[in-house]
């Protein structure tokens, strides 16, 4: 498990020291606070480990590094990364399972790093960013744009979304937990996503009953295709009980309920093993996470970024605590009851 991360002079970010990493960890802050960046570089550290040493590739952890944070970022150079007007410069460091990963460049860096700390050997287990946006009906698309053109664009963490869950699906039973899991997802969405071979797109298949229907992936809502990827990661085996899971803004495209259901479902994802981290700036998220951690006992780290050098770390087992979504939410009950009155 992810135990710290640490970072300075990275992109917006003047200092992160988040120490203490739990099961479920939830970062939360306004638009344009670094949330998704934050969890990106995690992503790319994450993705180095597991690369280097895997399989045939003979990369070494730098040069895996530097074009995963290429690629991801997509900055005309590396340098581009640090935080402007530091003076100092870009460091990572993050402890997994008692190891360090780290590094650090400045701002005159093109593609290239030379100070990079990897004491893990090949991992097995996989790291998954899920992004805001839905990536089913652009498959094609997005690897055309990267696999063929090799263009900005879509970002690592889409690529290598689609490259994932174009996995065939495993027949082996899954693991307790990761059965109950798929069998709330598809509940959640009244069905389960397949892909068509012929027309080389994805469709969804819905089930009412004994009823069946398929519909195009086009005519199909926002958050059922977000819910299904992570149903067909969990059947094709890309996730297992030591993966990390990423979730940038999970409320989008769902409604309320189904918001507190998916937060359910990643809590059981949770006590299999797996680690989740989750970027929102969503009352509902907020809310449930609040009474996952109460009810279940269960410790959930957060990191509020309400700007620059404006940083809170709380932990939702003592309690919700105070940032702005939950002033905005005050804010509207009180301006109601004023409007009452």
């Amino acid at each position: 498990m992810i135990e710290s991360i640490s970072l300075q002079n990275y992109g917006s970010h003047q200092s992160i020291d988040w120490t203490s990493l739990g099961k479920i960890n939830l970062v939360i802050g306004a638009n344009g606070r670094g949330k998704s960046f934050l969890l990106k570089a995690l992503y790319t550290a994450m993705k180095t480990i597991e690369v280097c040493g895997r399989g045939q590739n003979n990369k070494s952890a730098a040069e895996i590094l530097a074009d995963k944070l290429y690629w991801t970022f997509q900055t005309r150079t590396l340098g581009d990364l640090v935080r402007k007007g530091a003076g100092a410069p870009l460091s990572y460091r993050m402890v997994l399972d008692g190891k360090a990963f780290s590094y650090h460049f400045g701002e005159t860096t093109a593609k290239v790093i030379t100070k990079v700390t990897n004491e893990h050997g090949p991992r097995e287990s996989n790291t998954l960013f899920l992004p805001e946006k839905e990536v089913l009906s652009l498959c094609s698309i997005i690897r055309k744009s990267r696999e063929q053109d090799s263009v900005f664009g879509f970002d690592d963490t889409y690529l290598d979304l689609v490259r994932a869950i174009s996995m065939p699906v495993q027949e082996a039973p899954p693991p307790e937990k990761f059965t109950q899991s798929r069998q709330q997802l598809r509940a959640l969405i009244c069905g389960e996503i397949e892909y068509d071979t012929v027309h080389d797109t994805w469709t969804y298949l819905q089930i009412q009953g004994r009823r069946k229907t398929r519909i195009a992936i086009g005519a199909t809502a926002e958050g059922v295709k977000k819910v299904a990827i992570l149903d067909q990661l969990l059947g094709n085996r890309f996730l297992d009980q030591h993966s990390v899971v990423i979730l940038d803004e999970p409320e989008a495209g769902l409604h309320p309920a189904a918001i507190s259901a998916l937060m359910d479902i990643l809590l059981l994802l949770a006590e299999a093993g797996v680690q989740i981290f989750i970027a929102s700036h969503s009352y509902f998220v907020l809310k449930k996470a609040y009474l996952l951690a109460q009810k279940n006992h269960l410790s959930i780290p957060i990191l509020s970024l309400e700007g620059a050098q404006d940083l809170r770390y709380d932990d939702l087992l003592d309690g919700l605590p105070d940032n702005a979504i939950m002033q905005e939410s005050i804010r509207l009950y009180e301006e109601e009851i004023d409007e009452v009155l």
